[in-house]
């Protein structure tokens, strides 16, 4: 039992936060979850090498989730050594530039004092440290310190090697600064979460790790052996001057709109298959005349699914000479209509990908020449649009599947028991887990108004155009989440439309699918509370597990270069037969 200072205790050489209110209290018992999670974090063993020009949206995303550490390039190392060399020349020779012996914004013709540069960053990273709101969670908090990093290693920032070193040992022990989510305009850059974020570096605020839980940042650097960082002229403005907040939330929605995009190919297969509808609208011959990559694609993946002659499908022979001749455009268009989405992934992923490996400092320090150039790769106009553009395209994916879980709930439409429920009227079923659905697309419809058309004129007029990015980010994502419910909810209602059409069988690789929803989600043989079932479906969407059980049938598929067997369609005919019924002559009974 010993006094320690507020919010942290020193264990067996450790130091971990707990809920002290009081910094004279005696702390005798840290609680249970102080104790898992001091026992069960792990550091990653593997790093990956930031050089500021292969960073992948993936490899983001990894380093987010605490996967790897990071470390610098040899040639990172010395293009950032370079540029340093060029700020210490100019505070040497006194020369006047812009946030490095200048004031900031309106103030950019105040020259400051050379005694005063070094408090200049510090009370720039203070005065900038004015979000509001929840504080990023540790895994996007991870994704943006290591953008940061990466951009760094570019070397046209000004950092000095000491200095972005000891921001990699932070990263490193996964020390994490509160950062809240709201207060960015997106140009000049994401100063306000990216102040808040070089505020626990310099050991100000609060800070996080796994370890400690949440902390004064300069205990949390304590606690992990570190040191505040003590900042050097330009390494303020170096910090807190780019568009990473934009763009690390929006490498998370790439990635998480991609994964969501490649299973909701899987589920609508899957509804597809209860709803009796045909396969002919995934002909080769249809999409090779209409070429778009995403449309193509999917089409592909509907055939790898529900291809009978491969695959065979009791459920699709049990109405193989039925009279339908095709089917409503929620089943017909998911080419069309889902390809679209991936092509507009494709698009979005292109340009955030150029942006996570851009300089977007400002002024820039260009080594080679010897100088520092002010210019506008700060303005998130580019990561903004591109958000903005993939939240349209992604919503389609809950729109579309909200109007087929309507398809396979409504008796008319399905043939199958109202709901999805024996029972009906005693139960209700699926009723209400459709109008969460609709709420949801209807939420999404007012999300996916494009906060890039907004502009507010900022600091005194001179930043008077802005990109809104931070928003668009934050509203993507929240527009992919709804999408992924959306469809968990279809997912749940297709496998319990199959409960009403046992004993046939899908084909394997939906049965595969069907096997791992049941394996976290029964059926439902009577109403139960429904929210945990949604909520588990939603998991396996999110961990990817539905496309880890259907890809390896997929790329079979792709690899045996299968072909297509076309049976003869209610509403094809030869031209053979189209000839004799055109010559052929009345008979009198005819006449």
């Amino acid at each position: 039992r010993t006094t320690m200072p507020r919010y942290t205790v020193h264990v067996r050489g450790e130091w971990l936060a707990v809920p002290c209110q009081d910094a004279q209290l005696t702390v005798g018992w840290l609680g249970r979850e102080a104790v898992r999670r001091y026992s069960k974090y792990r550091e990653p063993e593997k790093y990956i090498a930031l050089d500021g020009d292969s960073l992948t949206t993936e490899d983001l995303v990894s380093l987010g989730k605490g996967h790897y550490k990071i470390k610098l390039t040899p040639t990172a190392e010395k293009k950032v050594q370079n540029s340093r060399e060029v700020i210490e020349s100019i505070v040497k020779e006194k020369t006047v530039v812009y946030g490095i012996t200048t004031g900031f914004g309106k103030f950019a013709r105040t020259v400051i004092p050379v005694s005063k540069l070094e408090e200049l960053q510090v009370n720039l990273v203070r005065s900038h440290s004015s979000g509001v709101g929840k504080p990023l969670i540790p895994e996007r908090c991870r994704m943006l310190l290591a953008l940061r990093v990466n951009v760094l290693a570019k070397g046209y920032s000004g950092i000095s090697l000491e200095t972005l070193k000891q921001v990699i040992e932070v990263f490193n022990a996964s020390c994490l600064p509160y950062v809240p989510e709201k207060g960015t305009v997106g140009a000049s850059g994401d100063l306000a979460p990216l102040s808040h974020l070089a505020l626990g570096l310099i050991g100000e605020g609060k800070m996080w790790s796994p370890k400690s839980g949440w902390a004064d940042a300069k205990y949390v650097l304590a606690a992990h052996g570190l040191k505040p960082i003590v900042l050097k002229p330009k390494e303020g403005l170096a910090l807190i001057n780019g568009t990473q907040m934009i763009t690390s939330l929006g490498c998370e929605a790439v990635e998480r709109a991609s994964a969501i995009a490649r299973q909701a190919d899987i589920v609508a297969s899957l509804t597809l298959e209860v709803l009796k509808g045909t396969t002919k609208a995934f002909d080769t011959d249809i999409h090779a005349v209409r070429p778009h990559r995403g449309q193509v694609e999917v089409a592909f993946r509907f055939r790898s699914l529900l291809d009978s002659d491969h695959h065979p499908s009791e459920i699709a022979e049990s109405h193989r000479f039925c009279d339908r001749v095709q089917d409503a455009y929620t089943l017909r268009c998911c080419p069309q209509i889902h390809g679209v989405v991936n092509d507009t992934i494709a698009f979005a992923k292109n340009i955030i990908t150029t942006e996570i490996n851009s300089a977007t400092d400002n002024p820039m320090v260009f080594a080679s020449r010897g100088e520092t150039v002010s210019g506008g790769n700060f303005h998130g106009e580019y990561p903004a649009k591109a958000l903005d553009y993939l939240a349209i395209g992604v919503h389609e994916l809950a729109a579309i599947s909200e109007r087929r879980i309507e398809r396979l709930c409504n008796p008319s439409l399905s043939e199958l028991p109202a709901f999805l429920v024996a029972e009906g009227g005693l139960n209700s079923g699926f009723m209400i887990a459709h109008c969460t659905a609709a709420a949801l697309v209807s939420e999404n419809k007012a999300l996916c108004h494009p906060s890039s058309v907004d502009s507010l004129s900022t600091s005194a007029a001179t930043e008077d155009h802005v990109s809104m990015g931070g928003w668009a980010a934050r509203k993507a994502l929240r527009v992919i989440e709804h999408v992924e419910q959306v469809l968990a909810i279809e997912l749940l209602a297709a496998c319990q439309g199959i409960e009403f059409l046992r004993p046939l069988k899908t084909t394997t690789p939906l049965e595969k699918v069907y096997d791992l929803v049941r394996s976290v989600v029964r059926p439902w043989i009577k109403d139960r509370f429904m929210a945990p079932d949604i909520e588990a479906a939603h998991r396996l969407l999110i961990e990817q597990k539905v496309w880890e059980v259907a890809a390896p049938y997929i790329e079979k598929y792709r690899m045996e270069h299968i072909p297509e067997s076309r049976p003869v369609s209610p509403t094809a005919f030869s031209l053979e037969f189209l000839h004799k019924k055109s010559t052929k002559l009345p008979e009198s009974e005819d006449l």
